[in-house]
């Protein structure tokens, strides 16, 4: 478990080495405008990489490459000021409690562990995190700004992959795309009748009887993440929430408490912490009704009725996707399945959930599974029947069946070229100094790093 921390907050371990280190190292080694490079932050960077290298050698110039990008990052930082590119203080708060929640889920929101772990507490690790996480954020902003012109033609694509050595090409596992159908179970009366009853004399207890808030999120809400925190949410940007809860929030006052408002979760009580702009600070108790073994059945028998309609050719696939499918996301892609990790809609049979995997095993293209029931990211069970739109075996890339893939290479690689320019364009419009002398055993180390000629080969000098 401890591993899973130090992955999920690696930017945590290597900003707060930096710091961590600029007291003992505190050495300037380069200036880009306004923006210093500390020999720390060198070092912060090179143990995250051999954190994430798993015991593979570090490149002998690794200190040239890291301090390459460090000068490109203070770059940017500095174009991003003439571009008067900022990100308010909101957004940076909102993805610092997303960080520090992430984290807390691990750790059993427990703020004990956090302190023992990271000898801060959540709330002395945002403050901490604060200037980082906002460079963060105007470098990527830079980057998109930088980057929103870039497309690639199916030509460009082509002289990629025929530039790629025939016993370069990559090896591609087998792989499947999918389509679903899914069905969710039907609430019975009697059991949405009692989680609007108990929710709505909880907030009768909040406005009339004045109990606190967060002392009946911890002991009633059903969102266990944030019952913990006394249903705090978090900061959040507008569209981040259900559409029904955010046209609620948006309308409440500072510390004013919403009458019952029903989303896809459930039944919530919605009081507004703070707001500023298009981002929102929310708490919320949440009551769920619950999903009894009939409900579940009803919908398991009336699924499985659509997947014989299909088989006897009595509706299509694609028709009873728009005529029954329950499940938003993939219903706007034609039922595809969209593989979080890439984007795209293909799986790797072993990236499958498993009960998807073993549903379809066996199973040729065109077939359909049998119904599988799932988890939802509600939390609820819901079922589903599965269509195997392709399916390839492990093959050699090929232009034609991987197209998809090398089009995403091809344009990660004119992308990658377009920063490169880009830089190499700014530099000469900017003071840059690299500030470490010869005989440090760092300017011994990078005096014969060629990557870094472009840095200090500029006639730059400040006004």
């Amino acid at each position: 478990m401890k591993k899973q921390w130090i992955i999920l907050w690696i930017w945590v371990i290597s900003n707060g080495f930096s710091y961590a280190q600029r007291q003992q190292i505190d050495k300037v080694v380069g200036v880009v405008g306004n923006h210093i490079i500390l020999h720390s932050d060198i070092e912060a960077q090179i143990k995250l990489m051999k954190s994430q290298s798993q015991g593979v050698d570090m490149p002998s110039d690794v200190r040239c490459l890291v301090l390459d990008q460090l000068f490109a990052n203070a770059l940017m930082l500095t174009e991003a000021e003439k571009d008067s590119i900022v990100v308010g203080d909101m957004e940076v708060q909102a993805q610092l409690d997303n960080r520090v929640n992430t984290i807390l889920s691990y750790m059993g929101r427990d703020e004990k562990k956090f302190k023992e772990f990271y000898d801060m507490t959540p709330a002395e690790m945002k403050n901490f995190m604060r200037d980082q996480m906002r460079d963060q954020l105007i470098q990527q902003r830079m980057q998109q700004k930088i980057m929103e012109s870039i497309t690639i033609t199916p030509k460009e694509v082509k002289a990629f992959f025929n530039r790629i050595p025939k016993d370069s090409l990559p090896y591609f596992n087998a792989e499947v795309e999918l389509a679903e159908i899914v069905v969710k179970p039907k609430i019975n009366a009697s059991e949405d009748a009692r989680a609007r009853k108990l929710a709505r004399n909880l907030m009768l207890q909040i406005i009339e009887d004045s109990v606190d808030f967060e002392i009946l999120a911890k002991k009633y809400s059903d969102d266990r993440s944030s019952a913990e925190l006394g249903g705090n949410l978090g900061v959040q940007p507008r569209g981040t929430l259900v559409p029904e809860f955010e046209a609620t929030a948006y309308q409440l006052k500072k510390g004013e408490v919403s009458e019952v408002v029903k989303t896809e979760f459930g039944y919530h009580i919605i009081q507004l912490i703070n707001r500023l702009g298009n981002n929102i600070n929310t708490r919320h108790i949440l009551i769920r009704p619950e999903i009894t073994t009939q409900d579940r059945e009803a919908a398991y028998q009336f699924l499985d009725s659509i997947r014989n309609l299909i088989n006897l050719d009595t509706i299509s696939f694609g028709k009873a996707i728009s005529a029954y499918s329950e499940e938003t996301q993939s219903k706007t892609t034609a039922g595809r399945i969209v593989n979080p990790a890439t984007g795209e809609p293909y799986f790797e049979l072993g990236d499958l959930e498993p009960s998807i995997y073993f549903a379809i095993d066996g199973l040729k293209q065109g077939d359909i599974s049998k119904v599988i029931e799932y988890e939802s990211r509600t939390g609820d069970k819901q079922f589903r029947i599965v269509k195997i739109l392709t399916r390839t075996e492990p093959h050699v890339a090929n232009i034609k069946d991987d197209y998809s893939k090398i089009r995403m290479a091809a344009l990660e690689e004119k992308k990658g070229q377009h920063i490169m320019d880009w830089i190499d364009s700014k530099i000469k419009h900017n003071f840059i100094e690299i500030k470490i002398k010869p005989t440090d055993s760092l300017g011994k180390e990078i005096s014969k790093c060629d990557i870094l000629q472009k840095w200090s080969s500029s006639d730059n000098s400040r006004p």
